[in-house]
């Protein structure tokens, strides 16, 4: 249990954790609030000093500058169909001109709708939205389709989390990347549209939500990062889910810029 609300704290899992969830209820109001208290110092304490960690290991990380190639921007979800795309056709669909992704019976492993297509420097585009469920989901960038860990469509590399999460995430490698998920979660909206730009060059991601900036990572290990496929996220979850995309759009080999960042609004890292 500690794991799990150590993670969620750092933008991993679920979105929230209440004295409920930790405690059970036929202890004394007093008692809870007070252990509740102290849980939660505790837990904030772990929270910087794996913030802290990271941000030690962001000062040694090899810059890896952005690759060259020829600059393309495709439209990745014509509106109509999954046209570009692969997954299982019980999870994902297009409704309204939007790719919806969705379970009513549990899913075990998390599943993700991927491109047929491989990238390795790109600026995306995205507009997402949670309808159902209080658990995140995500985009999966620079790692590869993982049948092998348990589900055909699954991922394993670098998961940029979103809502409530807003960190990032390791799936099958190193999990929490110790990204401060607290940005995003000012800016980001729980149920409702969220407008992403995510760039990727080099060994540097950085994530811009709502216009705001909330994500400047480099992978302080680089040699991990593949170029593959990008993966839209359905979570393992026993409860029903259901999470739209739209207006995804990719550009390979961008310019070294982030174009929807609000000239008003302050840097992730200040």
């Amino acid at each position: 249990m500690l794991r799990v609300v150590l993670l969620a704290l750092l933008g991993v899992g679920i979105c929230s954790v209440t004295a409920q969830d930790l405690f059970s209820a036929d202890k004394p109001a007093a008692t809870i609030e007070k252990s509740a208290a102290e849980k939660k110092a505790a837990q904030e304490l772990r929270r910087q000093k794996v913030l802290a960690d990271a941000a030690e290991k962001q000062k040694n990380a090899p810059v890896v500058p952005p690759r060259t190639g020829k600059s393309e921007t495709t439209v990745l979800f014509n509106g109509k169909d999954l046209t570009g795309w692969t997954g299982q056709p019980e999870h994902w669909s297009v409704k309204d001109g939007v790719i919806v992704g969705k379970n009513n019976n549990p899913v075990k492993v998390s599943t993700y709708l991927l491109t047929k297509e491989s990238y390795d420097d790109f600026r995306l585009l995205a507009t997402v939205k949670l309808v159902e469920s209080e658990m995140h989901s995500g985009i999966a960038i620079w790692g590869r389709q993982a049948p092998d860990k348990g589900a055909p469509y699954t991922y394993a590399g670098p998961l940029v989390m979103f809502p409530c999460g807003w960190g990032m995430y390791d799936l099958f490698g190193r999990e929490g990347l110790g990204v401060d998920g607290n940005p995003g979660r000012k800016v980001g909206k729980q149920h409702d549209w969220n407008e992403l730009e995510i760039l990727a060059q080099g060994n540097r991601l950085r994530v811009v939500a709502n216009g705001t900036q909330i994500v400047d990572w480099r992978d302080p290990e680089p040699d991990r990062l593949k170029k593959g496929p990008i993966g839209l996220q359905l979570h393992a979850n026993d409860v029903p889910q259901e999470i739209h995309f739209k207006d995804l759009k990719i550009t390979t080999y961008p310019e070294d810029k982030l174009i929807t960042l609000k000239s008003d609004t302050t840097e992730a890292a200040k």
